[in-house]
């Protein structure tokens, strides 16, 4: 299948609207999990997202530590090389093996982030990683200056192809762009979580592109999540732990979902695509990263890949994010 692209900045690569996202696919057993999950059900996800047209997929080493690429690996196998998706993943978080529930570290030593990008090349079985992005900003004493140059010298070396940030503010993205072009940006957002507005901005005005996570907010967006199963989440899956899963908060974002199925139902889609369409809506974004356990969650949010919203749609998402009160930030494209 073909679907509609966007250049991803200034990298020559043009990529799908949607991304499937492999968090989930690390498994459980670690810090930030999202609880157990079978890593046959992983591959048919993924290989049913590139079937489907998806050219993308972003992982991290630090998800499931180390586990996720490695089933991004397998999942990828035996796929011609004209058929494979661009490959993105991410640095900077170091863990101990010995203790898998300490959060990682937040690392930007050059010599750390030389040893890592050798480990996600031999787990993902690539000889070239596609987008290579600093997951955090450090917090090890090694300022912006040392890791973002790190990841150029990567790029000049020819071991990734493009260098990005993920979870970084406007002040730190001026801040390595001083250095080197910043290829892209990663920032949380969607009609929840939307304080990157001003980070997406930026990225719009310098040739920066902007692949969103967690369109969906997590799953609370899907039209299907309901209290019932923000109690019974698994004790591994952090949103058990999350704010937004939880109480007065919790009640408000499904409020939310609700009232984007009366959109869905007009335009003759699912809520997880008016979801993720809302974030794609935003000018600078490229394209969502979403995630999936199984195929037919793939099917769920694949037609976000081709949907427009129109501004009476806009219009009326704008009324229920102002009549719900969930979440912070602009809550309208453009506003």
């Amino acid at each position: 299948m073909s679907l509609p692209t966007r250049p991803l900045g200034t990298t020559g690569m043009e990529i799908t609207r949607v991304g499937f996202g492999a968090w989930a696919m690390g498994g459980g057993g670690w810090a930030f999990s999202w609880g157990p999950q079978d890593d046959d059900d992983s591959v048919a996800a993924l290989r049913h997202a590139v079937d489907s047209g998806v050219n993308w997929v972003d992982t991290a080493a630090v998800y499931g530590l180390g586990h996720s690429e490695e089933v991004v690996a397998r999942a990828l196998e035996g796929i011609p090389a004209a058929d494979r998706p661009y490959v993105f993943t991410k640095c900077g978080l170091r863990w101990d093996p010995a203790d898998p529930y300490r959060p990682a570290r937040r690392v930007g030593d050059p010599k750390s982030l030389a040893e890592e990008v050798e480990a996600s090349l031999r787990r993902l079985k690539v000889d070239v990683i596609d987008l290579y992005q600093m997951h955090w900003p450090a917090d090890d004493g090694a300022g912006i200056e040392e890791y973002w140059g790190a990841l150029l010298d990567l790029e000049q070396q020819g071991k990734i192809r493009a260098a990005g940030l993920s979870n970084h503010s406007v002040a730190q993205l001026q801040a390595a762009e001083a250095l080197g072009h910043v290829d892209s940006l990663q920032p949380p957002f969607s009609a929840v979580k939307r304080s990157a507005a001003s980070e997406i901005a930026w990225c719009a005005a310098h040739g920066t592109g902007v692949i969103v996570y967690s369109p969906m907010q997590a799953g609370l967006l899907t039209g299907t999540f309901t209290e019932e199963r923000a109690r019974s989440l698994h004790p591994d899956d952090w949103r058990a732990r999350d704010p937004e899963f939880q109480g007065e908060r919790l009640g408000r974002n499904l409020a939310l979902a609700g009232a984007l199925r009366p959109v869905a139902d007009r335009l003759g889609t699912t809520v997880p695509a008016v979801a993720i369409a809302w974030a794609l809506s935003w000018q600078g974004v490229t394209g969502a990263i979403v995630g999936a356990r199984n195929p037919a969650q793939v099917d769920g949010w694949l037609p976000a890949a081709g949907l427009a919203l129109t501004a009476d749609d806009l219009d009326e998402i704008e009324r229920a994010i102002a009549s719900t009160g969930a979440g912070q930030g602009p809550t309208r494209p453009g506003a």
